[in-house]
């Protein structure tokens, strides 16, 4: 029971992360619209929910400091409190200080570190200044509940009957029926508690994991009865519950409790007891969701990578025994096998805009920071993307946007002598192109500054004096590590740390970025980024024995090459494409493959972002299901090649880094364009 228990201690945990996560949003919500009541209701509730689940495991300096929040919220309801920016900031702190708290229950630990219960002491005294202002009936921290849907609790005490009755599964779910009572003493007094025992089975089949019992409890309390209704949202799956005022209706207990003894009586409970339908429509709407640990996915899409290898195995082990009966049997398997793929991916893939929505807080307070008024635009929030990637672009994303807020948007009274509004405008985009996801982070600042980025990295050894690069090469230059234009170093940059390891990370997620900067308009920076990195479909072509694979989202067509077009792409280093030009790559010269080729050459075209390019190769073997294996150390710095794979037949194919093949053929066009004044980039 203990392994249950904590199964169920880090669900909590879990949707108190997402809890928190609700409040902060409406928090700034609230900043931005004062009179938003349903903003009010929200971080209410989040509060109350966290403080009654917390009750129920014990955690007590989560309970306590919560019920001084939400009794300022209660009051900030009711209209006592009025919306302020102080008051935003309190709570939002408040919500800080609740994550740590949390944070110590998952981390196992036992107490807060001595800064953070001196940030806690400061919090209650901000918080009970919002308390003294405006006097409330008085009442104690354990005997008070607020309501979550409207109105406040009677100031008068009420006896109230509670009949509960427990599903069999609540043991085994991680929950102890007694801990439901300690807490409702919390809420005031019990005076009598009547145990169910009618439900109990004979000894002989009596599962000790299995709870039969059921309360008939008499509570007299000043809580309302939505508050003590919420007592049990937290397994109003696996319970029956009915709360009757005795005052109001002085036989109520008597005929609820019969009524759940004929219940009781007429059949066993299931594990699923039959509820109230008012109280369970919210709970069929959650019941279309299950919540797995991530590394049970994590899993899942190893083993399903490994089905794939062996069903293109078995395939190609079919074709050569030439068996039809056998060919088509596999052929099944292997559709099958593609259906799931696609089932277990899909089962990754999370929207990104959790992880936008992170930054609002952080645009808000960096800009009070810096004495700026910077306004956040979120949109593709619906975007998804495979949640590993969504979870290592977090720290790249939050770099930028503090790059942004503190070198890019300049302060109000700049904008407005530039003729712009004194609001500084930040956007994040996210969209899905050509099998990649794109995100965008652009500004409407001051924009790069072309020719000081220039003369640091002249400075720094970077480029040589008098070389002549194009404005993207410049540009890109701020990504070289330590580089920094900053004239001064501040909390958030200036040490020229920072935009490398951006690079550096997204590299690692097989991605790219760039930027675009116009001076006095803005900058925009573009991250490109697979969708997932298990599983990809791939597009096999072959140079002698060697078989490589490209990504087949990035192939646009295949061309074979007539012995003119041959002669002529090789002397030219491009093929004309129906009046395109289209540069070539030569993967035999580039990989320095051996031998000749052979008399048949074809050209497959790939496209990523803005870039096209033609890749020459000997054969196109077909499209293959292609399961992502990183490479070991010593290959990875290999220019051209992002991965491996294995095929059915037990051989190892090299993926092509088609991103880094297409950025080369740009660099050597510019260089070729700017001839003789090409820069020489010092080698360090």
């Amino acid at each position: 029971m203990s392994i249950n228990l904590d199964q169920a201690l880090q669900t909590f945990i879990v949707e108190a992360h997402e809890l928190l996560q609700v409040m902060e949003q409406s928090l700034l919500q609230l900043e931005t619209e004062p009179d938003d009541q349903d903003a009010i209701g929200a971080i209410f509730r989040a509060a109350h929910t966290i403080k009654g689940s917390a009750g129920l495991f014990g955690l007590n300096p989560v309970v306590s400091f919560t019920h001084i929040v939400e009794d300022v919220l209660d009051r900030l309801r009711d209209g006592s409190v009025a919306v302020d920016s102080r008051l935003i900031a309190v709570l939002l702190k408040c919500g800080d200080h609740m994550l740590e708290l949390i944070n110590v229950v998952a981390s196992r630990g036992e107490t807060l570190e001595p800064v953070a219960l001196e940030r806690e002491a400061a919090l209650r005294e901000a918080l009970s200044s919002y308390q003294a202002a405006h006097p409330v009936p008085d009442t104690s921290a354990q005997n008070t509940e607020k309501r979550v849907d409207g109105g406040a609790d009677t100031s008068a005490e009420v006896l109230w009957h509670i009949s509960l009755r427990f599903g069999v599964d609540v043991f085994r779910n991680g929950m102890d029926p007694l801990s439901f009572l300690r807490y409702l003493e919390t809420l005031g007094q019990i005076t009598q508690v009547t145990t169910l025992t009618d439900s109990l089975p004979a000894l002989n089949s009596w599962d000790p994991e299995s709870c039969y019992l059921g309360f008939e409890i008499d509570l007299r309390s000043t809580a309302s009865h939505a508050t003590l209704n919420e007592v049990f949202d937290f397994v109003r799956d696996d319970c029956e519950v009915r709360i009757e005022s005795i005052d109001e209706a002085p036989h109520s207990a008597v005929t609820i409790g019969s009524e759940l003894v004929a219940q009781a009586e007429q059949g066993p409970l299931t594990a699923s007891v039959q509820r109230l339908p008012a109280a369970s429509e919210p709970k069929a709407r959650d019941g279309n969701y299950v919540r797995v640990n991530a590394d049970k996915l994590d899993e899942l899409i190893n083993l399903v990578g490994e089905l794939v290898i062996a069903s293109a195995g078995a395939s190609l082990l079919a074709r050569s025994c030439h068996n039809d009966p056998l060919q088509e049997a596999t052929s099944t398997v292997s559709g099958l096998v593609e259906e799931i793929l696609d089932g277990a991916l899909h089962l990754r893939m999370i929207p990104i805009g959790d992880t936008f929505n992170r930054f609002r807080r952080v645009v808000r307070d960096i800009s009070q920071e810096l004495g700026k008024d910077i306004e956040l635009s979120i949109s593709g929030a619906e975007t998804e993307l495979d949640k590993t990637v969504v979870e290592k672009i977090g720290d790249p994303l939050m770099h930028l946007l503090r790059n942004a807020m503190d070198h890019g948007i300049e302060s109000a009274d700049a904008r407005r002598a530039a003729g712009k509004a004194g609001k500084g405008h930040l956007s994040l985009n996210a969209y899905h192109d050509s099998g990649s996801i794109v995100i965008e982070i652009a500004d409407d600042g001051n924009g790069l500054n072309r020719e000081r980025i220039l003369e640091k990295a002249q400075e720094r050894g970077l480029v040589a004096s008098g070389a002549v690069l194009s404005d993207q090469e410049i540009y890109n230059l701020i990504f070289e590590p330590g580089f920094s234009t900053a004239e001064a170093v501040t909390n958030l940059s200036g040490r020229g740390v920072g935009m490398d390891v951006v690079k550096r990370n997204i590299t690692l997620l097989r991605g790219t970025v760039d930027l675009d900067s116009r001076p006095g308009q803005g900058t925009v920076v573009r991250i490109r980024l697979p969708l997932t990195l298990a599983i990809i479909n791939g597009f096999l072509v072959g140079i002698d024995t060697s078989t490589y694979v490209i990504p087949l989202d990035m192939v646009q067509e295949c061309i074979e090459l007539d012995e003119h077009q041959r002669q002529s792409s090789r002397d030219k280093g491009y093929l004309d494409l129906r009046g395109e030009v289209l540069p070539l790559v030569d993967l035999r010269d580039h990989f320095s493959h051996e031998g000749s080729a052979g008399r048949r050459q074809n050209v497959v075209v790939v496209r990523y972002a803005e870039h096209k390019a033609g890749l020459v190769v000997d054969d196109l073997l077909g499209e293959f299901q292609t399961v992502i294996k990183p490479l070991g150390k010593l290959f990875g710095a290999l220019r051209g090649i992002s991965g491996s794979t294995i095929l059915g037949s037990g051989a190892v194919a090299l993926i092509l880094d088609i991103p880094a093949l297409l950025n080369q053929i740009v660099q050597l066009e510019a260089r070729t364009t700017q001839a003789p004044y090409s820069p020489t980039v010092v080698a360090r």
